[in-house]
Parts: structure tokens; C-alpha cells; sequence
């Protein structure tokens, strides 16, 4: 009985050729590797010819200090995404995408958790309302992977969540995007609660227990999980808001060489990534890593950038 289902799961989802390859940015990932930001920003748009972006708004960058609200790099990056006709996704919470996870002021880091809840609620409100009218934002990404305890970031729980998606869908139509790990997370908590429910799909990674290793997980693998959701969940819009496309290493990859990036991730494994996908049922893609292609293309080594840009083209 139960192989019947999970093979009944399978066929549901076949085999699709991408349709879509999108980018996250963060602003501050690239000044960390001593970009200009805007720069780097812009040539995604204008020489990558990404037209599909995922941008998180750090409470740490829109709220600095209590009730001082800077909005101004945000609205850059939107205006800029305007001109190019690109559509964004807007990561709005506290645990947003790259490390350390939580993206906290540190005016509200000591407050009891009834407090910076409250504080997180506002910024919610802050944000939604800003940009809700804004034609270049198409869906509203709530927290990054809310039940996937990853990263310096302890939960807060399914309440406090809950509350945040009712913020936003009290002040907006768009979707709601809730996220999980692709290879961990069980999905149904977090799909049950979006319109649209992203995965992320990292296949080389890093624990200190056992150190880099690939998970032997077939690509039918995302099939399975998409065909259970089918069953047990309305059907839905499903995508990979994360497609691994650097490194995972113990340190920073700006603290780290070009030569240890590329014992773990390169133009090569890259290659066979883009092949990977399509056994997976998705369709649509954010890469993840951009920031340091363009740090390898001024450092003379434009590969990763390079098959970036033909992958997206190949979709547009």
C-alpha cells in the first residue's frame, strides 16, 4: 500500500525542463566581499539578465535604532528592478536569508520575546505597507525556512508566524511565499500556510560531524515530496527559492580562497547541477551565490558568472 502511494507521488510530478532562473541578492554578503553593492546589483540586471530577483529586508538595515526607519536602499533596488521590468520577491521577518539567519537590531536582541515580537510586528506592518502598491514586488517570501532550526536563530514558534502572515495578508493581495529545506524539512506545516511554498535544494554540504559530503538523493526524490503535497495539501505553486550555487565551507567565503571554493563547488559541479534539476520536477529557480560569481568574475574568473547568465538566458 504505502509503496503505491509513494510511487503514485512520483508520477504526479514528471520531469520538467526549468522555466524560470531568478537570483537572491544581499546587499550586505556582497559589501562583505568589498563590493559596491549597487554595482553588483546592477549588473545582475543589466549584463547577468536576471529579471527574477529575491531580496530580503533586513530589520537590521529598515529599523537600525527604535522607530528610525531607512527604507532608501531598499527603494534603489526596487526602482532599479522597475526599470528593467524585473519582478521581486520580498523577504520581510527576522530569520532571513545568509548567516548568521537572524537579522535582529540589536536594540531588540535583549527583550523578552513578547516584546520584539511586537517590535517585529511593526516592522511587518512598516514594510508591507511601503511597498504593497510597488508593480516590481510580485509576492511577499514571510521568514526563511520558520521550522528548520539552521543557523544563530532560535524560533520563535508557529504563533508568532502566524501572526506575521496575517499582518501581511491584511495589508496586501500579493502571495504569501513560506519556505523549508527541500532535503530536511517534512513541507506540510510550512505549504499549509503560503500561497505559494518554496524549498530550498542544497546537495553539497558541510556538518562538523561528518564534514563535505552530497546527499545520494536522486532527483525523483523532489518529485516524491511535491507528489505528497498533492496529496495532503491543496495543490499550489511550488519553487526553489534556493539553488545552491557556491560553497558550503567552515568559513566565510570572503575569509577564503578562491582554491578551496573550487575543491567544493565550481564551474564543473555546477554543470551537472543545472543537469540534476530537471529530473526534479521544478520548474522555477533562484540561484544562490551570486554575490560571489561576481567576486570570482573581478578576480578573473568569470565561469560561474558566465553559466549563470546562459542558464537565464536559455529561460527568458
Amino acid at each position: 500500500m504505502i509503496y503505491g502511494v509513494l510511487y503514485l507521488a512520483v508520477r504526479q510530478i514528471p520531469p520538467v525542463e526549468p522555466k524560470i532562473f531568478g537570483v537572491t541578492f544581499s546587499k550586505f554578503f556582497a559589501e562583505k566581499f568589498g563590493l559596491d553593492w549597487k554595482k553588483v546589483y546592477e549588473e545582475i540586471l543589466a549584463d547577468l539578465g536576471a529579471r527574477h530577483l529575491r531580496i530580503p529586508a533586513y530589520w537590521t538595515e529598515v529599523e537600525p535604532e527604535n522607530g528610525n526607519w531607512y527604507f532608501d536602499d531598499i527603494d534603489w533596488q526596487l526602482e532599479k528592478a522597475k526599470e528593467y521590468d524585473a519582478k521581486v520577491i520580498l523577504a520581510i521577518g527576522r530569520k532571513l536569508p545568509r548567516w548568521p539567519e537572524c537579522h535582529e537590531p540589536a536594540w531588540v536582541q535583549s527583550q523578552n520575546l513578547n516584546l520584539k515580537s511586537q517590535n517585529l510586528f511593526e516592522y511587518m506592518r512598516k514594510v508591507v505597507e511601503r511597498y504593497d502598491e510597488n508593480p516590481a514586488v510580485i509576492a511577499w517570501q514571510v521568514e526563511n525556512e520558520p521550522f528548520l532550526p539552521f543557523g544563530d536563530c532560535p524560533l520563535f514558534g508557529k504563533e508568532v508566524l502566524d501572526e506575521e502572515i496575517e499582518i501581511a495578508r491584511s495589508l496586501s493581495d500579493k502571495p504569501i511565499i513560506i519556505t523549508d529545506s527541500g532535503e530536511f524539512g517534512a513541507w506540510f506545516l510550512a505549504a499549509k500556510r503560503g500561497d505559494i511554498f518554496g524549498s530550498t535544494l542544497y546537495r553539497h554540504v558541510r556538518t562538523k560531524l561528518i564534514g563535505h559530503f552530497t546527499y545520494p538523493l536522486p532527483p525523483s526524490f523532489f518529485r516524491l515530496k511535491q507528489g505528497l503535497l498533492k496529496f495532503f495539501v491543496r495543490e499550489k505553486p511550488i519553487i526553489v527559492v534556493e539553488l545552491q550555487a557556491e560553497p558550503w565551507l567552515p568559513k566565510m567565503l570572503y575569509e577564503t580562497s578562491v582554491g578551496e571554493h573550487f575543491k567544493h563547488f565550481n564551474p564543473e559541479r555546477f554543470k551537472k547541477e543545472l543537469e540534476y534539476i530537471k529530473g526534479t520536477g521544478f520548474d522555477t529557480f533562484y540561484f544562490w551565490g551570486v554575490e560571489w560569481w561576481y567576486w570570482l568574475k573581478q578576480n578573473g574568473r568569470p565561469e560561474m558568472w558566465d553559466m549563470a547568465k546562459e542558464a537565464i538566458e536559455n529561460t527568458r
